[in-house]
């Protein structure tokens, strides 16, 4: 109960008759210095060189770089990549071929509509939390139909991913998962990944004592527009991380690569294609691969 006295609820519905209940997994997802120092991995020292790199670059913008073709990244990006301790994966469209609010609302039969403001989010037409309120008024799942739905949707991942996540870890790199999706939707995913559940960063959905439909936590930073990055920051403020790496498809995830953020954005398009945002990254991929390959 404490973390839901402690939620600020975007309702969907005028007012709560009911005594709030929070449909919470078994850990906190709140940067706080004791839960993240909690089965901390110490990296293996990295030639100083590569330190060197890390540490004075700051985060590489695409139109500084003159890359005009950016499927065929610069020396200082490739370097970047290798030399990282940190990398975050937006989860839908990336980590995972689907975008999971699209596919709960199809499942409790809102699909279309909700599939349209799903595209003007992530195209950064409107603001994040804007959409994400929108989109969860035209469904209104209840807990019912979330545990309803992870039971007959597993998660699909997208080809490539789990080779690339080990890869990362056997260089003693750091992986998270910060999305603008639910964390009942996510924590299959970092299951099957082996990424721990204190590495998750999502939105929450909050529920009745009936398990109907309240509204989702809007103190999480991913919950509106910016909230990538102030996680990302969060994130590499507490544990000192000298070069980190976002991979997304969004405008959401573009956003992460700001000072004192991500020092590098790689545009994942192998599920969607957004010309806007991969023409801002610094490096573009159709394929996970392509990562793999570059740590060879």
């Amino acid at each position: 109960m404490e973390g839901l006295v402690n939620s600020r609820i975007i309702p969907i519905r005028a007012s709560c008759r009911r005594h709030y209940s929070v449909f919470l997994p078994t850990f906190s997802l709140q940067l706080r210095n004791k839960n993240l120092n909690k089965g901390q991995v110490w990296m293996m020292r990295r030639p100083k060189s590569l330190d060197s790199i890390a540490a004075s670059i700051q985060p590489l913008e695409a139109s500084t770089t003159g890359n005009i073709d950016n499927r065929q990244p610069f020396k200082e990006v490739l370097e970047l990549w290798r030399s990282a301790d940190a990398v975050c994966f937006d989860v839908d469209s990336t980590v995972c071929v689907d975008e999971g609010i699209d596919e709960l609302a199809e499942f409790c039969g809102a699909g279309k509509a909700v599939a349209e403001w799903t595209a003007r989010a992530m195209g950064g037409s409107v603001p994040f939390e804007e959409a994400l309120s929108a989109r969860l008024s035209l469904f209104k799942p209840s807990l019912a139909q979330v545990q309803n739905f992870l039971n007959k949707r597993p998660p699909r991942i997208s080809p490539g991913i789990e080779e690339l996540v080990k890869k990362l870890k056997a260089r003693n790199t750091d992986v998270y998962l910060i999305s603008g999706g639910f964390r009942q939707m996510i924590n299959p995913v970092a299951s099957i990944l082996g990424i721990p559940q204190e590495n998750i960063f999502a939105n929450q959905l909050l529920f009745g004592s009936s398990g109907e439909f309240l509204g989702f936590d809007a103190n999480e930073p991913t919950s509106r527009s910016g909230g990538k990055a102030t996680a990302v920051q969060q994130i590499r403020k507490v544990k000192g991380y000298k070069a980190l790496v976002m991979i997304g498809d969004g405008a959401t995830d573009l956003e992460a690569r700001k000072p004192g953020g991500a020092n590098l954005f790689i545009c994942y398009a192998g599920v969607q294609h957004r010309e806007s945002v991969a023409a801002k990254a610094n490096w573009l991929v159709f394929s996970f691969t392509d990562l793999i390959t570059a740590l060879e």
